[in-house]
C-alpha cells in the first residue's frame, strides 16, 4: 500500500496594495516632511559656528528638496495636487516645530539627525506594502543620507571634545522623540486610511511607535548620547 502525504497548506492570499487615496495621503505626509526638512536646515544653517559648517548643512539640505521633488512628481503621476495632499498635515508639523525650536548649532544637528532617522525608519516600515512605482520612490529617498551623515559626524565630534554636552543633547533628543510621538498619534487619529497603510495588516500604531523608539535609542548610542 502506497503512502500518501498530507496536502500542503494553502498559501495565504497576497495582501492587496493600498488604494490610491491612501497612497496619496501617505505621499502627502512624506512630501511635507521632506519640504519642511529642507526649510529647517537652510534656516538652522545660520546657527553654524563657521562658514564651512554653514555651507555644509545648506548643501545637505539640497538632498531634502530633491526628495520632495521625487515625491511631488509621483503625486502628479497619480493625478493628485501635492499642495492639497500635504495640507492635512501642515498643522501637525507646525506644532512640532513650534515646540522644538533648537537654541544652538548642536541642538539643530540633533534634530536633523533624529528627524532623518525617524523618517528613514518610517519609509522602510511602509514601503513593502506599496506598488513598485511608489516603492521605487521610497527607495530613492532612503538612499539620500547626506544630512544625517553630516549631523552624526558633528555630534560625535562634539561629544568627544566636551563630555558635558552629552547630558544636554540626550535630554533634547528625548524631548524631540516625545513630541514627535505625540504629533504622530494625533495624525493617526485623524486619518484612518493613512494609519492602515502605516501599521500594515494586523499591526498597531503603538507597536510601530515602539519599534521606532527602539531604533531611536540605538541611533542615540551610535553618536554617544544616552537614552
Amino acid at each position: 500500500m502506497s503512502e500518501t502525504s498530507d496536502p500542503a497548506p494553502a498559501a495565504a492570499p497576497a495582501t492587496a496594495p493600498p488604494g490610491r487615496e491612501a497612497v496619496v495621503e501617505l505621499l502627502g505626509l512624506l512630501a511635507l516632511g521632506e519640504l519642511l526638512a529642507f526649510e529647517r536646515m537652510v534656516f538652522d544653517a545660520r546657527l553654524a559656528p563657521d562658514l564651512g559648517r554653514r555651507a555644509a548643512l545648506s548643501e545637505a539640505a539640497v538632498g531634502e528638496i530633491r526628495n520632495y521633488r521625487l515625491i511631488a512628481d509621483r503625486l502628479h503621476a497619480l493625478g493628485a495636487d501635492p499642495a492639497e495632499a500635504m495640507a492635512p498635515f501642515r498643522e501637525a508639523f507646525r506644532s512640532f516645530d513650534a515646540s522644538t525650536s533648537p537654541r544652538d548649532w548642536l541642538e539643530a544637528l540633533v534634530k536633523v539627525y533624529l528627524g532623518d532617522a525617524v523618517a528613514d525608519d518610517f519609509f522602510r516600515a511602509v514601503s513593502s506594502s506599496l506598488e513598485d512605482a511608489d516603492r521605487q520612490v521610497i527607495e530613492t529617498v532612503l538612499a539620500e543620507s547626506g544630512a544625517a551623515d553630516l549631523a552624526a559626524a558633528e555630534i560625535r565630534a562634539a561629544v568627544e571634545a566636551d563630555e558635558s554636552v552629552t547630558g544636554r543633547l540626550s535630554l533634547w533628543a528625548r524631548r524631540l522623540v516625545g513630541e514627535g510621538i505625540n504629533r504622530a498619534q494625533g495624525v493617526a487619529a485623524a486619518n484612518e486610511r493613512l494609519t492602515a497603510i502605516i501599521v500594515g495588516d494586523g499591526g498597531t500604531l503603538d507597536a510601530l511607535l515602539r519599534r521606532l523608539t527602539r531604533a531611536h535609542q540605538d541611533r542615540m548610542k551610535s553618536v554617544g548620547l544616552n537614552n
